[in-house]
């Protein structure tokens, strides 16, 4: 067995033990090390040539990645990407990182594995929760619960931190997309109904506020026979008493204050009732 395949497979670094058990001969490793394929960052540790930087430097100090950093791993919608977290034991010496690193000295809720070099989602979410803004929070977590990569019963049965415990109880598995989830967060002091994901004439649209007003988000694969689907969708919901208004991604993440003041116009003028 190739062990830069299996070094690869596995991310590009592991224990030497669980490459050796998988059936790499400790023959074909060395001939790696000795090629310059494969090298070892730690005792007991290999990786592959090219590996990832952050991980690499996190197996080095004893630490795994987490918080922001898995989230963004693990496919979740995060808005700041790049960010650089690890998560280490509270009982760990201190050690020299990057500036750009952010450590995190916590017990994780679930134990870490001795083999991991990233953290439980379970884990990361936790941090997640006390380390970014509520907004951002939320729309992790909401991304992890819409993708069923964590149940809710579950964790609330979990010794969640109380930030962890607060963006629980205010996540909801139906936003698709961050936009979704910003848009409910930021208008949630209306105190109007918000029904995202909500299934109307046929179609799902991304936001139902009220009885009658919808809001749809537009994103790069709105185009084409998509955006003709959209445009006649549109019709349809306006012949039937709906009224529909439609934001970019640009609209939300960066004017903000105008899309807010269309939408409560548009709830003042009573447009989100029936008629």
């Amino acid at each position: 067995m190739d062990p830069v395949e299996e070094l690869l497979r596995r991310g590009g670094i592991t224990r030497t033990r669980i490459l050796l058990e998988a059936g790499v001969s400790a023959h074909a490793l060395r001939r790696a090390k000795e090629s310059g394929q494969v090298f070892r960052p730690r005792n007991g540790w290999v990786a592959v040539k090219g590996a990832d930087w952050l991980a690499v430097g996190a197996v080095r100090r004893g630490l795994v990645l987490s918080c922001v950093t898995v989230a963004e791993r693990r496919g979740l919608w995060v808005p700041s990407k790049g960010q650089r977290h690890v998560g280490a034991s509270p009982r760990a010496g201190r050690f020299h990182v990057p500036e750009s690193v952010v450590v995190h000295w916590s017990k994780p809720i679930v134990q870490r594995k001795p083999d991991a070099v990233e953290d439980d989602l379970r884990n990361a979410l936790a941090l997640v929760a006390q380390c970014q803004p509520l907004e951002t929070a939320r729309i992790i977590w909401e991304s992890a619960l819409n993708q069923n990569l964590i149940d809710a019963q579950a964790m609330d049965r979990l010794p969640l931190p109380a930030a962890a415990r607060h963006v629980l109880e205010i996540s909801r598995p139906f936003a698709d997309s961050g936009l979704e989830t910003i848009i409910v967060h930021r208008l949630r002091w209306l105190k109007v109904p918000m029904l995202p994901q909500a299934w109307v004439h046929g179609h799902r649209v991304d936001l139902l506020i009220g009885e009658r007003l919808v809001i749809q988000i537009d994103g790069a694969t709105h185009t084409g026979a998509q955006r003709s689907s959209d445009i006649e969708h549109d019709a349809q919901l306006k012949l039937r008493g709906y009224h529909v208004l439609r934001f970019s991604y640009g609209h939300i993440m960066q004017q903000w204050e105008q899309v807010q003041a269309v939408i409560t116009e548009a709830i003042a003028q009573g447009l989100h009732r029936a008629a």
